[in-house]
């Protein structure tokens, strides 16, 4: 039968899992002071900056990102979708979506759904719920935000749109409704601790208190909304305060109505009781009571509203209902007093009350939101070239564009797309490590080039600025200064401070003795410059300045003159516990491609001089042609003594004085750089090709017999070092997927994907979906979820086609 309304069509390559089931070994995390939430991890909703809430693969609304920078793992029960059917003459039914009753005896009188009746499925920024087995109604529930490539506006609005399809394969007509209930939590996500102390963690990594005030409800109220063909429910908040603060704002649910339609609704009921309130009215006849209430909620009190949409859907066909979750926070706070607007007030104004427009405006454009996402996903999907577990893959890593921590500020005229970062994860939580996007970064930088440049730019800008605060480092105790002028800072700081202006929030390791930050930032530059047609040479300008002091402060650790800066034995470079001595053939081969790069960049700008005249140098264009030979010399030097120190037939050397005979998983990323961005090989192809034949036997096919992926440092047979080393034992998710792409630009397709497949496979098979870590390990344990350098799988798929 030829259906008037088509049903979704799911595509093949979606992460899936049955619903509600669980896992009988999931990963556990490596460090009891590093996050574990468990496995239950769903695709995250809303925009990118806006926050964002997650709902897990049994139904449950859990995560909760509604705090800039801040991480709450709870769940809502009340907040959740129930279902109610009634074929004509038969039994009615009802259950409320979700495989998993309330923990804490609340809600007793619902009748949960059973589990494994049907799949979850997730392809970001879209996943859906296929129910099978229970209702004679074949029902599926997509959820989706608006978020697709170069959407620089909707991409930021703080909505999910859950579109419900209904189908009635029977031969009667049947009765349906769809019940959407909410808690009022606003005025939850806000840190009650206004200057919380800063401490070391056992791992050395500086923490901080965050106690948000869940469960602060008092003034809380609810509306019932009726605007034309919109309705639902607004919360609201009396605001003890007269000017709009974080956390303040609304939220928001909402459907349709027409006259085939019934709407139903419970402005208040009791969360934390047993939910007869309103069950009792949707379990006889999938109706509400139509009560209004917008009382204030008094101290300790919860509150609830709900709605109901029902319908009668003859045999045969296929309905379809919109329902909108919205939410308007404009305001994210760091420090006391230190407050940044939202990107979404760019669109809908600063007032905190525009959850409605919000609703208004997705209601509108929602078909409109999905069409724009398969086009830009489609395209993908259907190279025969990709497999589907790459596919999967792909667009699942890019939940951490929401999912971490992400702020996006509004415009303004020095930044007029707004500030932007993401966190490195929820255990370090510092804005942007520069280390860590090297890799990480290729999604911002190929999605949304001109966020990425953005950040870049706010590198650009610390780069010159110092800071003498002195702070204890963590891994030895010594006493260093925060910032030194002309060195790259590590990150662009943290949620309790002021990011973008106080960089250098981690003091685990002295980051302005980094061998790899200032290489990393120029390489980054260049690669953004030429991923955006090489054309915008103002970007270039504006980083130039920062360019010449960062390679000028990293050349000085060249102590004895041979044209690369030694590592000095301290965790110095992104492998931060790992100590590597003398010339080293990872931050030395980012060395020698980072003057490559900047070298191309002078020549550019020699022959493009900037529109803005205050980016222009003194004493132009012979200032830049200075530079250009000055890197030509240092790139002269380095070259002979890199090759001819570190080669040893096989591999490259972990460092000059060590003595270890490790080989390095990363060891040549500079190599990989310089063949990315068309430069001039760090080292020859054939020598390359030899040391990545070794590092995929030795740290892949050698450690644990390829179960895992590839180790950061073993010896040629696999086996450790030290048995006791944390960093060179670890499995790093975004290396590997790093190492994949540089195995695909020399010819190595089979083993490439053999080894990305493989990493995959570790993280979507073990309950680390929608929080990839950084690090797993052989005893199946992982460090720093949520973790940013994940996102660098986006360079295989650039190997494989943008970047050729």
């Amino acid at each position: 039968m030829k259906y008037q309304i088509p049903r979704p069509l799911i595509p093949a390559c979606t992460w899936k899992r049955p619903i509600g089931l669980g896992w009988d070994k999931p990963y556990t995390v490596r460090y009891s002071s590093n996050l574990d939430d468990g496995p239950w991890h769903g695709m995250p909703l809303g925009g990118l900056g806006a926050g964002c809430i997650g709902r897990d693969s049994r139904g449950n609304f859990n995560l909760w990102h509604l705090d800039g920078g801040e991480h709450i793992f709870r769940n809502l029960p009340a907040c959740q979708f129930s279902v109610f059917e009634q074929p004509e003459g038969g039994k009615a039914q009802a259950y409320a979506m979700s495989t998993a009753a309330p923990e804490d005896g609340s809600l007793s009188s619902w009748l949960w759904y059973p589990p494994e009746k049907g799949t979850y499925h997730a392809l970001y920024p879209r996943s859906w719920f296929e129910y099978e087995g229970v209702f004679k109604s074949e029902l599926i529930c997509e959820q989706f935000s608006p978020i697709w490539a170069g959407s620089y506006q909707e991409s930021s609005y703080p909505v999910a749109v859950f579109e419900w399809t209904i189908h009635n394969p029977t031969d009667s007509p049947i009765t349906m409704s769809i019940m959407f209930s909410w808690q009022n939590a606003v005025g939850w996500f806000t840190n009650a601790i206004k200057s919380p102390e800063v401490r070391v963690r056992d791992d050395g990594s500086p923490v901080y208190d965050y106690q948000p005030r869940w469960g602060d409800s008092t003034g809380n109220f609810n509306q019932w909304i009726t605007d034309n063909f919109r309705v639902g429910c607004l919360f609201n908040r009396v605001r003890p305060h007269t000017d709009l603060r974080e956390g303040e704002g609304q939220m928001a649910i909402a459907s349709i109505t027409n006259p085939s339609l019934e709407v139903f609704y419970q402005t208040r009921w009791n969360p934390h009781g047993d939910g007869s309130d309103i069950w009792d009215y949707f379990a006889m006849n999938g109706s509400l009571p139509d009560y209004q209430d917008e009382t204030p909620a008094e101290p300790g009190e919860q509150i609830a509203a709900a709605m109901a949409i029902r319908l009668t859907i003859r045999p045969g066909r296929t309905r379809k209902i919109p329902f909108i979750l919205a939410w308007d926070f404009p305001i994210t706070e760091f420090a006391p007093g230190v407050t940044y607007y939202r990107r979404h007030t760019d669109f809908f104004a600063r007032t905190g009350n525009n959850a409605w427009t919000v609703v208004r405006t997705a209601l509108k454009h929602s078909d409109l939101w999905q069409e724009k996402i398969a086009n830009w996903q489609n395209p993908i999907l259907r190279r025969a070239d990709v497999p589907d577990w790459l596919k999967m893959a792909l667009f699942n890593e890019l939940y951490l564009f929401a999912d971490g921590g992400t702020l996006w500020t509004a415009a303004t005229e020095n930044d007029p797309v707004g500030q932007f970062g993401i966190l490195e994860c929820l255990d370090y939580r510092w804005y942007e490590s520069l280390d860590v996007r090297l890799y990480g970064s290729f999604a911002l930088a190929m999605l949304f080039p001109r966020l990425d440049k953005a950040v870049l730019e706010a590198f650009a800008r610390a780069i010159p600025t110092s800071d003498d605060t002195t702070r204890i480092i963590g891994y030895n105790q010594a006493t260093a200064i925060r910032k030194a002028a002309g060195a790259t800072p590590h990150d662009l700081g943290a949620p309790n401070e002021h990011p973008w202006e106080k960089t250098n929030y981690t003091s685990y390791q002295d980051c302005n003795q980094w061998k790899d930050l200032g290489s990393d930032f120029v390489l980054q530059v260049y690669r953004d410059y030429l991923l955006t047609g090489a054309e915008d040479t103002e970007f270039l300008w504006e980083c130039w300045a920062a360019i010449t002091q960062t390679l000028a402060y990293l050349q000085a650790f060249d102590l004895d003159g041979d044209g690369i800066p030694e590592n000095s034995g301290a965790p110095d470079q992104t492998f931060d516990d790992w100590q590597l001595r003398g010339i080293s053939a990872y931050c030395g081969g980012l060395w020698i491609a980072a003057l490559e790069a900047a070298s191309a960049i002078a020549e550019i700008l020699l022959i493009n001089p900037p529109l803005n005249p205050q980016l222009q140098p003194e004493n132009y264009p012979q200032s830049v042609e200075e530079y250009l030979a000055t890197y030509k010399s240092w790139l002269a030097a380095a070259r002979s003594i890199y090759q001819e120190t570190l080669w040893n037939g096989k591999y490259y050397r972990l460092d000059s004085e060590s003595g270890s005979d490790v080989v390095m998983a990363d060891q040549l990323c500079g190599q990989f750089y310089t063949t990315l961005l068309n430069l001039p090989d760090v080292v020859k192809k054939e020598y390359a090709q030899t040391t990545l034949k070794t590092i995929y036997e030795a740290c892949f096919l050698n450690f644990h017999a390829g179960k895992y992926g590839a180790a950061n440092g073993v010896k040629p047979d696999g086996s450790p070092e030290n048995p006791n080393a944390s960093h060179p034992l670890e499995v790093w998710i975004g290396i590997n997927f790093g190492l994949a792409a540089f195995m695909l630009q020399l010819g190595m397709k089979k083993e490439a994907f053999q080894l990305a497949e493989t990493v995959v496979k570790q993280v979507y098979e073990n309950g680390l979906q929608f929080r990839t870590p950084e690090a797993i390990t052989a005893t199946g344990t992982f460090r720093a979820s949520h973790y940013l350098r994940a996102m660098g799988i986006w360079a295989i798929y650039g190997v494989l086609t943008e970047f050729k």
